[in-house]
């Protein structure tokens, strides 16, 4: 049986080796009639057909390493290829949201499918974990916290386009990240 960190340990690997990401492009037919315009999606340079919402955070940490940037994506799963955010925390972690260019719902600017990443930057095992929360208090948060020596996630909210992300990472007894993301262009 596979433990947790080979799986993980596969799914980076193979990510780094992928030559060419599927980019999809933000659905034009979900929710036309809200008067929200789409938002306007940027290529990212150099990323094998990864996107961005123009205006996100993380533009140049995300074109910095293609690499990375493609693995980031590719734990998130299918479809995943429009960034809505990425930070770097020191030479800890780095946190990457994704979007699939789908809507959960009717409204554009907060009933997207996101899905958030918290990789570990150290090469050693870490306490750490990401949590994600849309902007509506009924829905619970999803989150992954524990020892990992890759990442922490991928984690899910189909209304989570403006919420945000809390990561988190521990070196022994201190903590060295204790962060909130919250998503641009929201209220």
């Amino acid at each position: 049986m596979f433990t947790r960190s080979v799986i993980r340990t596969t799914i980076v690997a193979a990510a780094l080796a992928l030559t060419a990401v599927t980019a999809t492009s933000a659905s034009a037919n979900a929710a036309a009639n809200l008067g929200v315009k789409d938002p306007k999606i940027v290529e990212l340079r150099d990323s094998k057909g990864l996107k961005m919402i123009e205006g996100a955070g993380g533009k140049a940490l995300l074109e910095a390493n293609a690499p990375m940037t493609a693995a980031a994506a590719n734990v998130c799963g299918s479809g995943y290829t429009i960034s809505e955010g990425a930070a770097r925390y020191g030479t800890n972690a780095t946190l990457y949201l994704w979007w699939n260019g789908k809507y959960s719902g009717s409204n554009k600017l907060y009933d997207k499918y996101i899905c958030g990443v918290l990789f570990n930057d150290t090469g050693s095992a870490r306490s750490m974990g990401i949590r994600l929360k849309d902007n509506f208090t009924d829905t619970p948060h999803t989150e992954d916290f524990g020892t990992y020596s890759t990442y922490a996630g991928p984690v899910y909210q189909k209304r989570g386009g403006c919420g945000e992300a809390y990561s988190y990472m521990k070196s022994g007894s201190q903590v060295v990240v204790d962060n909130t993301y919250k998503m641009s262009g929201c209220n």
